[in-house]
């Protein structure tokens, strides 16, 4: 996760890092690769990976 300034304050790019240069790093979001300009990040940390997707429970009727 990487909070980063944009025109109208802050926003987070919530994704894996795939790529950084001198300048910017390049975060992989569900979307799109955004490229952020290292002058602009706020603050970054690594955040869990989500919870596996929990299967439906059918109960049988009687």
């Amino acid at each position: 996760m990487v909070r980063y300034r944009i025109e109208d304050g802050l926003t987070d790019a919530l994704g894996y890092l795939v790529g950084t240069t001198g300048g910017s790093c390049t975060i992989r979001t569900r979307t799109a690769d955004v490229e952020i300009p290292l002058a602009m990040v706020i603050a970054a940390k690594e955040v869990p990976p989500p919870p596996p997707r929990r299967q439906s429970v059918r109960v049988a009727a009687d």
